[in-house]
């Protein structure tokens, strides 16, 4: 624990913060543990949205069902 802490530039109490789940403990001070620990390239799977199954679903419904374009209306006629 005490080499996890020195190497992510941390405090043993605070990684005994993080191993109860304590959510006040910043995001950076999470990767720089995830990093110690050789996992940090895990992290950026988080964020990727071919990953979440559920956001693909709320985003596809809220997509329009029929795209109605508009004409462009032109002030002058192409024969004159």
């Amino acid at each position: 624990m005490a080499i996890v802490a020195e190497r992510a530039f941390t405090s043993r109490s605070t990684l005994q913060r993080i191993e109860a789940g304590d959510s006040v403990v910043s995001i950076g001070i999470y990767a720089g543990v995830l990093q110690a620990l050789g996992l940090l390239d895990g992290l950026s799977h988080l964020a990727d949205i071919s990953n979440d199954r559920v956001g693909q679903a709320l985003a596809s419904a809220d997509l329009p069902k029929r795209v109605h374009l508009k004409r462009r209306s032109t002030g002058a006629s192409r024969n004159g």
